[in-house]
């Protein structure tokens, strides 16, 4: 079986903890259900993510470098 997270194209795929998904919903200025939504299915998932985490991912960007985004794992 492959294990797609070592794959080069697969960007990286953390869980954030409470404290810290609490501060990026108030710099935004939303709540965790106006976060891009990420199935638990996924494989480039963590394998313990559950429903209701929050994942960063970074991927590398041509302009910025590293382009960071948010998802909410849903079932």
């Amino acid at each position: 079986m492959v294990d797609v997270n070592q794959h080069t194209l697969v960007p990286e795929h953390t869980l954030i903890n409470e404290d810290d998904i609490e501060a990026i919903l108030t710099e935004y200025d939303i709540r965790r259900a106006d976060l891009p939504k990420i199935q638990r299915r996924d494989p480039a998932l963590p394998d313990d993510a559950e429903p209701g985490d929050v994942v960063k991912i970074v991927r590398d960007s041509r302009t910025t470098d590293r382009a960071v985004s948010y998802r909410l794992v849903i079932e």
